[in-house]
């Protein structure tokens, strides 16, 4: 039970360190630059590199999903039991909203906002199912090679995906839930936030069954 508890604290502290990194740069760039180009630019940056440090931190102990998509799969595939399924989704969102809380208070904005940044339309959704169609791809790739090449994979795949997706590849259902309630640079609108992850679980569902093809 130990055990279930320390998967558990490893989710949500390692969900919420992910959204206030998040968060946090964007905030700092917005304050340094008014170039939108330098602000994604930094926030880029600084996602790869905590979530590749995130994942090297806690992949021994749950897994480091830090990602209800990346946690429905593994239990489609049966490396994750229901019960381990049923805790780390709460642990990821609870997670969530309490770092992009703390990013908040920590640049001195109020702790709870609700963002005002419309993300819509149907190529941003569609960019959001490819962006975690191919996280997962990367992820179940690079595990069946070698589990520690895990975190400077998806850390260079997700800066990729900044750039090359109109949506900037949020590819996560728990950091989009936690971005509703930031009214700063990488805050989303709640009912985009609600379009954003139904299709990052189709992209999600999709990579598990393509996947699996491969396979065998």
């Amino acid at each position: 039970m130990s055990f279930i508890n320390s998967k558990f604290l490893s989710e949500l502290i390692g969900t919420s360190f992910l959204v206030m990194v998040v968060v946090g740069s964007g905030i700092m760039a917005s304050n340094l630059s008014n170039e939108i180009s330098m602000i994604l630019l930094a926030n880029t940056i600084a996602t790869g590199a905590g979530l590749t440090a995130l994942i090297w931190t806690f992949i021994k102990i749950s897994g480091a999903h830090f990602n209800p998509c990346v946690s429905l799969v593994m239990f489609l595939r049966k490396d994750i039991s229901l019960f381990e399924l049923c805790n780390f989704i709460p642990a990821q969102l609870i997670g969530g909203f309490i770092g992009v809380m703390l990013a908040n208070l920590m640049f001195d904005l109020d702790a709870f906002q609700l963002s005002q940044n419309s993300r819509s339309g149907i190529n941003i959704f569609l960019s959001e199912s490819i962006a975690t169609f191919g996280l997962l791809m990367i992820i179940l790739g690079t595990l069946r090679l070698n589990s520690d090449l895990v975190a400077p994979s998806v850390g260079l795949y997700i800066s990729a995906g900044y750039w090359f997706t109109s949506s900037t590849s949020f590819a996560n259902p728990a950091v989009t839930f936690a971005r509703i309630f930031t009214d700063t640079f990488t805050g989303i609108f709640y009912l985009d936030a609600a379009c954003f992850i139904f299709f990052q679980i189709l992209g999600a569902i999709f990579a598990f069954k393509v996947f699996k093809s491969l396979e065998n």
